[in-house]
């Protein structure tokens, strides 16, 4: 994977990249899989990270260059001063075209790496839209006002519509193209059918911060192919029904 293909905009100061689905934001405990934390150090030596996307959510992740941009983009994530917007698939579709989840979120006791609602739990707020219905799931987008670990996926089981292939919150089942054509037929060479898409179905859409100069940057990472696809497969779904 070449890092260059990775980069939506970069600066003297920070880089934003798109981060694909599978890629640690930093290393791990063990420090034995790539990273994106790791393929910058090797390209531009210090760099420091501002916030992390989950290991199986593709999109927009940014990067601070120096010590004094970092400690300015921390400021303005504490402080909420961004806009994070994530797209996403769910199972289902929620009662309510749009709305608010605010019930706190803390780390479970007693699963490693996950986590729970509690109401001593820290303040967490994530504003939702329903984009489009494609029975059986919904395309989403998701607003998030604080930066909880697995957010939106904890908030979505909340709703009782969980994100699509999420194995810690949801069934955790891949989309089949079987399950969405009535003819399919799996090709005599294939043993198995693929899944169309077995990743967690979350995007970081757009991230918006103010730069050294107080300017506003909106970036925006375009969808992966498997999400594009997916999209396409539902959509021709509809128009049969």
């Amino acid at each position: 994977m070449q890092l260059s293909s990775l980069i939506l905009t970069e600066t003297d100061h920070w880089i934003a990249l798109n981060k694909p689905s599978g890629l640690l934001s930093v290393p791990d405990r063990m420090g034995k899989e790539p990273s994106l934390k790791m393929m910058l150090r090797e390209k531009y030596g210090n760099i420091f990270v501002v916030h992390r996307l989950d290991r199986e959510t593709s999109g927009v992740i940014l990067f601070a260059k120096d010590e004094s941009t970092h400690q300015e983009l921390n400021r303005q994530f504490e402080e909420r001063k961004t806009e994070k917007i994530y797209q996403g698939l769910v199972l289902g579709t929620p009662a309510d075209e749009a709305g608010s989840i605010t019930t706190p979120i803390a780390v479970h006791p007693a699963e490693d790496g996950r986590m729970m609602t509690h109401a001593k739990g820290k303040p967490s707020h994530t504003d939702y839209r329903v984009l489009e219905v494609l029975r059986p799931y919904s395309w989403m987008q998701f607003n998030i006002h604080t930066g909880r670990t697995h957010q939106i996926r904890v908030h979505m089981q909340v709703l009782g519509h969980s994100i699509v292939c999420d194995t810690l919150y949801g069934d955790g089942k891949p989309v089949l193209v079987s399950s969405l054509r009535k003819k399919f037929k799996l090709a005599k060479s294939a043993e198995e059918e693929r899944p169309i898409l077995g990743r967690l179905a979350l995007h970081a859409q757009r991230l918006c911060f103010f730069d050294h100069e107080e300017k506003e940057q909106c970036i925006e990472a375009p969808l992966p192919k498997d999400l594009t696809a997916t999209l396409s497969q539902l959509r021709k779904g509809q128009s049969k029904r």
